[in-house]
């Protein structure tokens, strides 16, 4: 009988909650993507069309595309030891665990209590009944459950759910921005290494080549062929060039050093090996899909953030209605611990609480107009954010085009430079010439073989500047056991 009585009382509150959770809805208004101020298509590139986030286009090794096994290496080395790419996983991490915290917000909760109290009361004296009574000391034990569930019936909970998972997924996106960047500068600072070996080759050879110059000058002198000025001047070309050779030692050096900082050792850890060969440039698709430019990490973490800050304008909304929550408690209570666990001793509280600020002098009107400002910023910078992707393709794009025109005509330079080298050493050779015009080719071929050089390590960096700015490389492929962000 006694667990019939305790139904009734469940009744009502049951059909109360029931009643909440049919009339439950969601505040604040739903997210739809703002409209973006795109280009209809690429002024450098056919084949465009508008771009939207998608980030779940796979960003595949397209360091491969240079085809170097070293470079690969060295990558490889850095996505498993970088400190900053370190760092933004496990801020990812800590949004993740705010999402699993805003989920835990919609369940009950439950809580486990017992304690044991004593109190007393001290010695009385009534003057009208002429006695005295003594106080005396009293126990009192308890142990007890408390559970207590806040409905959302604005969808206050629901809200904040949507908005830390955005961002979670903003902040996923800014691991694999930050990625990106990192493997972008780690391959940019390792081509620009190998250029500048090729130019420490260059310069060497020159070196050698300026000293048989010298040599050549100093027996033409010692027979009386050549003027003294002649022995000055290729000496000053031979320590010049030398000095230059020299120049790029500690150049190289800063390089290494941040390719050591990149992959997460000291400097003194790493030692790369000079090469005598560059890394082929990769060849630019004539058309490039839109769907390279959507996976760009920095567009969805922006994109994200607005999703974010929609869900808050719904948060701060909610603080207007009322919050129901519902609360129960049960245990057992006694003087005496031996008997405490007995039915007498029973205790239990079940109902509803409902709260509402009635004034607040303008805090919710306050928090609802920063809220939607802040709805306004993240949109501005997320337009910005596709305009600046816009740009940056756009930039590369014709950094390669131009860079690619120019090398034409530098090789062109270059080769006649080396014939006209050619030509003025058998002209000194002859006596009908002096050795300050063979000084002077001699200078021109150098500066245009180094020239030759810099715009081929200008061009490798525009292909690597230009893919990262796609999003990393020029497949599209869905990615595949992609991590969950719900």
């Amino acid at each position: 009988m006694s667990s019939l009585r305790l139904k009734h009382p469940l009744r009502p509150l049951a059909l109360l909650v029931a009643a909440f959770s049919l009339g439950a809805c969601t505040l604040g208004p739903d997210y739809q993507r703002p409209d973006l101020p795109v280009a209809a298509e690429f002024k450098q590139a056919e084949g465009w069309k508008a771009a939207s986030p998608a980030d779940t286009l796979q960003r595949s090794d397209w360091w491969a595309l240079y085809g170097d096994t070293e470079l690969n290496a060295l990558v490889g080395r850095l996505n498993v030891s970088n400190q900053n790419l370190a760092a933004a996983e496990a801020q990812y991490r800590q949004a993740r665990a705010l999402v699993r915290g805003a989920r835990s917000l919609q369940f009950p909760t439950l809580g486990a209590s017992g304690g044991v109290s004593r109190g007393g009361q001290g010695r009385s004296t009534s003057s009208t009944q002429g006695t005295i009574g003594s106080g005396g000391v009293s126990e009192s034990y308890e142990v007890g459950l408390d559970a207590s569930w806040e409905l959302d019936v604005w969808g206050r909970l629901r809200r904040n759910l949507e908005a830390n998972r955005a961002n979670m997924q903003a902040s996923a996106a800014d691991l694999a921005a930050v990625r990106l960047s990192l493997q972008s500068e780690l391959v940019q600072t390792y081509l620009q290494l190998r250029v500048m070996d090729e130019q420490q080759r260059l310069l060497d050879q020159t070196v050698e080549a300026f000293a048989r110059s010298l040599r050549l000058t100093e027996n033409q002198y010692q027979a009386g062929i050549v003027p003294k000025s002649d022995v000055s001047q290729a000496l000053t070309q031979l320590r010049s060039t030398q000095a230059q050779a020299i120049d790029l030692r500690w150049q190289r050096a800063q390089m290494e050093h941040a390719i050591a900082v990149l992959i997460g050792v000291p400097p003194s850890e790493l030692d790369i090996a000079e090469r005598r060969d560059i890394p082929a440039l990769p060849d630019v698709p004539l058309v490039l899909s839109s769907q390279l430019l959507e996976r760009r990490p920095d567009i969805a973490s922006a994109e994200r953030q607005v999703m974010a800050a929609n869900a808050q304008i719904g948060v701060a909304e909610a603080a207007w209605y009322p919050d129901l929550t519902l609360s129960a408690s049960g245990g057992y209570r006694n003087s005496s611990f031996s008997d405490l666990i007995s039915l007498p001793n029973r205790f239990w509280s079940l109902g509803p609480q409902l709260a509402v600020t009635l004034l607040d002098f303008g805090g919710r009107r306050a928090d609802l107009e920063a809220a939607e400002a802040s709805y306004d910023q993240t949109v501005a910078t997320y337009r910005q954010t596709v305009l600046d992707s816009f740009r940056e393709v756009e930039d590369n794009l014709v950094q390669l085009r131009v860079l690619a025109e120019e090398a034409v005509v530098q090789r062109e330079a270059l080769e006649a430079a080396q014939e006209s080298l050619r030509l003025i050493e058998n002209q000194y050779r002859a006596g009908t010439v002096d050795f300050l015009s063979v000084a002077t080719v001699q200078t021109t071929a150098l500066n245009n073989e180094r020239t030759n050089l810099l715009l081929l390590g200008d061009r490798l960096t525009a292909s690597v500047q230009l893919i990262a700015a796609l999003g990393g490389g020029w497949d599209i492929q869905r990615l595949e056991g992609e991590p969950d962000l719900q």
